[in-house]
């Protein structure tokens, strides 16, 4: 809650002295973040600039395979290569922005700096793309774009922050990132439904990815304030993979952005192919399920920070065996829904309502552990090695999904109760990590 009586409230973060020596920045309910110069963070520009660029982003998500197959003629097999290609270049993108986050030379907002305006020439690429090739490098540099853009990003949240507001300032970002993308693909669709200007969607892209340019440069300082120089780049790799609670928490965050990846990628599908959604057998409809899809995305912006608040005096292992629990109900909620005929819409809802919360759940509390295994220094090359889980968990998660749902029944029914067992494998490595974490605490000296 704020401190003092007398500030005015505001819908997005501000800035303002309170009783500490500087002053601090304020998320609306949430609490000081840190000690902080007034000109690291104004008037909620960092707040508004996520949330700018995730709108755009979300004018491009669900639309842009619908453009390159059915206006541009490629074939669906090149658009998935096309699109899957800036998963490969992410994973440079990821080892690249962590390391430059640490070094005294880029920082974290040179880093940001960079991302952005590779991303921004990402979008307009794409926006004139009328072939496989120019598919292929537009989707290259986005992924390199954004895999400079998360590790910095996730640095800075936590840069500014006290360890004990650490979740529920991760919560406020991610709720950002929830609002500009639930308003993107609203927004997409209805420029697409009254001018069918496909390409606009990716120049509205490129723009937002612009403006968050222009927030960064004149609003963002650098954040990074560790004295100490880094050590050198394979040799902070080399601290950074042989650290064995990050190995531990590294297969959990894999996993766990597995299942994410079911829920873009994989459900949609079933939804449309396997739910008995009329008398007839046919699945829902395409209204029907971008209707699940908005509910989905406005549970996530609904339960952010009421969770992130609930939840934050609990162990972070703690938070993410609750989200590993809420993962297996909702896959054993959807399984049901495609082998029961009574209220297919209704299981729906409660199913992606079960795994909207278990990412609401998983996503700060991880962030804000991996923060707490790292030493400062090397805090960007460690939050990258936790963006790497989230490219190394869609590549595995997606074709898995995939694969299953081009098997027929029972088999692709049976996937979600594959998927809900795998949360056992969640438990095991949870209990792996709290062994190694209290080991670490009563013996701090390296093994």
């Amino acid at each position: 809650m704020p401190i003092g009586g007398d500030t005015q409230r505001s819908p997005v973060l501000t800035l303002r002295h309170c009783a500490l020596p500087t002053p601090c920045i304020i998320y609306p309910d949430c609490g000081y973040l840190s000690h902080s110069p007034s000109s690291t963070l104004r008037s909620g520009s960092w707040w508004g600039g996520r949330l700018l660029s995730q709108l755009g982003t979300g004018f491009t998500l669900f639309y842009a395979p619908i453009f390159f197959v059915n206006h541009v003629h490629l074939s669906a097999t090149q658009v998935g290569i096309g699109l899957g290609s800036a998963s490969l270049s992410g994973i440079l993108g990821r080892i690249l922005g962590g390391s430059f986050a640490d070094t005294p030379l880029w920082g974290r907002r040179r880093t940001l700096l960079l991302s952005m305006l590779m991303a921004a020439v990402a979008s307009f690429v794409l926006a004139i793309a009328a072939d496989f090739p120019l598919l292929v490098i537009g989707n290259l540099l986005m992924g390199l774009g954004v895999g400079l853009y998360w590790p910095a990003t996730e640095a800075v949240v936590a840069d500014l922050t006290h360890p004990h507001q650490r979740s529920e300032a991760y919560a406020l970002t991610r709720l950002g990132d929830n609002l500009g993308l639930g308003m993107g693909v609203v927004l997409g669709g209805l420029v697409i439904g009254t001018t069918g200007a496909f390409r606009l969607l990716f120049v509205v892209d490129g723009l937002s990815f612009l403006v968050f340019f222009g927030v960064i440069y004149g609003a963002i300082a650098e954040t990074r304030t560790v004295a100490a120089q880094p050590p050198p780049f394979f040799t902070g790799w080399y601290l950074a993979l042989g650290d064995r609670p990050l190995q531990i928490y590294g297969l959990l965050n894999i996993l766990l952005t597995a299942y994410i990846a079911q829920v873009y990628s994989t459900l949609p599908l079933y939804f449309s192919n396997f739910v008995h959604a009329t008398p007839s057998g046919q699945g829902f409809s395409s209204l029907i399920i971008s209707a699940l899809f908005t509910w989905y995305l406005l549970v996530c912006t609904l339960c952010q920070l009421p969770t992130a608040r609930a939840l934050k005096s609990l162990p972070r292992t703690q938070v993410l065996r609750l989200s590993a629990w809420l993962w297996g109900l909702g896959f054993v909620t959807i399984g049901l829904t495609g082998v029961t005929p009574r209220f297919p819409l209704a299981g729906a809802l409660v199913g992606l309502g079960l795994l909207a919360i278990a990412t609401v759940t998983y996503l700060p509390a991880a962030s804000s552990l991996v923060v707490e295994l790292a030493p400062e220094p090397l805090r960007g090359t460690y939050l990258s090695i936790n963006s790497l889980g989230w490219a190394i968990g869609y590549l595995i998660g997606q074709p898995l999904g995939g694969l299953a749902l081009d098997q027929p029944r029972p088999w692709a029914d049976g996937y979600w109760g594959l998927l809900a067992a795998s949360v056992m494998i969640a438990f095991l490595l949870l209990h792996q990590l709290d062994h190694r974490l209290a080991k670490s605490t009563s013996d701090p000296s390296p093994e």
